[in-house]
């Protein structure tokens, strides 16, 4: 049974920019109001997601600001932080809130600008990234992102053999699904060998085992389940799971099997009454190579230690039997903080109503979403379905 539905979806492309937030967040929204024909006064509440601006930009308070930009002045706002995870957790809470009957129509999204617009350099934004992680344990000894994945992928690499090969072919597939997406950051392929030519960013990570810090918004319009059938085109939310990890990543038992992705894909499947088996595609939190092959294992698309080779053989690639991120993934596609968990969710709602073009999931019914936070101690996992 749907918990709720979506049945609008826009988002800005995603790279470069030099506007304001709310402007950035306006060519979001508005398309998402207009695919779902809906006007701003229609809208009950607004849950976004926005991690870094106060550290960034000096924005803060950005609730009104976005609100009063896109007409809806006067309506309930909540602003959302969970690192990355950040936009995914504000769609929760309104999927939450539209089933519980507290609200009938919600406005769900995430913007972010991340690169040097901000006028902050690559070196600065790092630092501003790191705050994610545990400030006595992890900071002090200069632990970037980067790092904390690498040390993650290493510890998985150690116990099943995957290899930096398997980790560039990961590379190559997202690259090669986000020239498809007009709204990637990077709109070109590459090669394993290009891959594995790269510089060493944190070993195992060559340049282009990393997603790029990137600008953008997207948003999506939540419904009731009752309401979803007056709207066009709307797709089912069956299951959103939300679990966190220990933290500082020193303490966690098993860091390579991400266990708050497993506990919050648990939940979303157990809600939906589904299982990965039954997912046609997946679109997951690519930061790092790495995690993708984490993240597949973990969202059980594949069994442990065959992430690595099931890259390898074409499997996920968007003809292969378990195919994950056809929209090029945070390493093609792009990552603006707040905004990267509600741009899966508009793929997912594209590739259910069988609009995505040329990177389309033929036969796409259900479909699985994850998005971490910080050193993956916040996972949020979600269950989409085509309207039957």
């Amino acid at each position: 049974m749907a918990r709720a539905a979506v049945v609008g979806a826009g988002m800005t492309k995603f790279g470069v920019h030099d506007k304001p937030l709310q402007e950035l967040f306006g060519e979001a929204a508005l398309p998402a109001l207009d695919d779902a024909g809906v006007e701003p006064s229609e809208i009950d509440a607004f849950y976004f997601g926005n991690a870094m601006s106060g550290q960034a930009e000096n924005d803060t308070h950005l609730g009104p600001k976005l609100a009063s930009h896109v007409g809806m002045a006067g309506v309930p706002v909540q602003r959302f932080e969970d690192a990355c995870a950040t936009s995914s957790n504000a769609f929760k809470n309104a999927v939450e809130a539209v089933d519980a009957g507290i609200h009938d129509v919600v406005l769900v999204g995430g913007v972010e600008r991340c690169t040097p617009e901000t006028g902050k350099d690559t070196a600065a934004m790092t630092r501003i990234f790191a705050s994610a992680s545990h400030r006595q344990y992890e900071q002090p000894t200069g632990l970037t992102f980067p790092g904390v994945f690498a040390l993650f992928t290493k510890r998985h690499m150690h116990e099943y053999g995957t290899t930096e090969e398997q980790l560039a072919e990961v590379a190559v597939k997202n690259h090669g699904n986000g020239a498809l997406n007009p709204n990637a950051h990077f709109g070109k392929e590459t090669t394993v060998e290009e891959a594995l030519d790269g510089p060493i960013v944190a070993d195992p990570f060559r340049l282009m085992d990393c997603c790029p810090f990137s600008d953008g918004a997207s948003a999506v319009v939540v419904v009731s389940d009752e309401m979803a059938d007056s709207y066009d085109a709307p797709v089912d939310v069956s299951g959103v799971g939300h679990a966190t990890d220990v933290v500082p990543i020193g303490d966690k038992d098993t860091p390579h099997v991400t266990q708050a992705a497993r506990d919050a894909a648990a939940q979303a499947y157990e809600q939906a009454d589904s299982s990965a088996a039954e997912m046609d595609f997946a679109e997951v939190h690519d930061c790092f190579t790495g995690a993708e092959i984490l993240a597949s294992e973990a969202l059980g698309l594949v069994e442990d230690g065959q992430g690595g080779p099931a890259a390898e053989a074409g499997r996920t690639a968007r003809d292969g039997d378990v195919p994950i991120n056809p929209s090029g993934g945070l390493k093609a596609k792009g990552h603006p903080i707040g905004a990267t968990g509600t741009a899966q969710l508009v793929e997912l709602t594209e590739q259910l109503r069988g609009t995505a073009g040329e990177r389309q999931i033929d036969g796409a019914d259900r479909a699985v979403a994850h998005n971490l936070g910080g050193d993956a101690a916040t996972t949020v996992v979600t269950v989409m379905e085509a309207r039957r």
